[in-house]
């Protein structure tokens, strides 16, 4: 709750988030984990031009000293937070121990620790830990993850300050890296590969790509302002895209393999295949083409 996980935009197949970016699918948890959390940090680096323009944009009334970032990921949201509220302090909350461990070793090597608290905490459940009395309340990618989303809206109502925000973040969809036309001889394999996740994502994640302005509104919440931010980012970054890519691939893969073909899947795993020279990780026309819509939402 990752990129994003800040979460994230992260991807849902293969994985669950545990209400917060924690919990791992398959393999242990510490496992899962750190996959994960290596698809987090690759979003937050690639996507932070667009995490600071969304922090930039929030419609707020004074700048927050209390700030709370629900399913904080690794720190995407909490370091751009950090950065543009230079006198706020932010309680980070996750479910995952080892996602608070790497954003408490970031907090530390960038000299903010005494800025930040991190709560371990599921925020499925109906007792939350003290959060305090934040003026902004921040959740990317998190809150699709959530079981009873209307209960833990009305958690976040009643934690904020009078006249506080809530800022949603939510992705549309998972990002797309290869042409329409990739990989020769399997074109539209990536489009493919995500649609063979449907019903996974129908099953697990209900809520993701939903309108969170109406639940919003019956949690007692005034929606001041929604915006939709398109990405496109060409794949001149570096290697960073490559491996947000191949990770991100290399995640969905699992929920994806009963749905496709056996010839999709070769063309897969070749495109995961890091000794492969037609391999993701050794392509030149990758991009991240994402949207992210935003809710601003006001307690009275």
């Amino acid at each position: 709750m990752t990129q994003a996980h800040q979460h994230t935009p992260h991807d849902d197949s293969g994985h669950h988030h545990g209400h917060g970016h924690g919990g791992g699918h398959g393999g242990t948890q510490q496992d899962g984990d750190s996959g994960q959390a290596e698809i987090l940090d690759l979003d937050a680096e690639v996507l932070a031009e667009h995490i600071a323009s969304i922090t930039a944009w929030l419609p707020l009334k004074a700048e927050p000293r209390q700030i709370v970032d629900l399913g904080c990921g690794t720190g995407a949201g909490t370091f751009a937070l950090l950065e543009r509220f230079p006198e706020a302090h932010v309680t980070a909350v996750d479910a995952s121990a080892g996602h608070l461990q790497l954003l408490r070793e970031k907090a530390c090597a960038r000299g903010v620790s005494d800025r930040v608290r991190t709560v371990q905490a599921d925020l499925d459940t109906s007792h939350w830990p003290d959060l305090g009395t934040p003026e902004l309340v921040w959740a990317s990618a998190s809150m699709h993850h959530m079981a009873h989303p209307d209960r833990a809206l009305r958690g976040v109502h009643g934690l904020l300050a009078p006249g506080g925000l809530f800022a949603v973040v939510e992705l549309d969809g998972f990002p797309r890296f290869l042409p329409a036309d990739a990989p020769e001889g399997r074109p539209g394999l990536e489009e493919r590969a995500h649609r063979a996740t449907d019903s996974f994502h129908a099953e697990h994640v209900p809520h993701r790509g939903a309108d969170w302005g109406p639940m919003l509104t019956a949690a007692g919440f005034a929606v001041e302002d929604e915006r939709t931010i398109t990405v496109n980012i060409e794949g001149n970054r570096g290697e960073a895209i490559g491996r947000y890519a191949h990770g991100s691939l290399r995640r969905i893969r699992g929920a994806a393999a009963p749905a496709l073909s056996s010839e999709d899947l070769a063309a897969l795993d070749e495109l995961l295949d890091v000794n492969s020279p037609h391999g993701i990780l050794h392509r030149d026309d990758l991009a991240v083409r994402t949207e992210r819509t935003v809710w601003a939402a006001r307690r009275a």
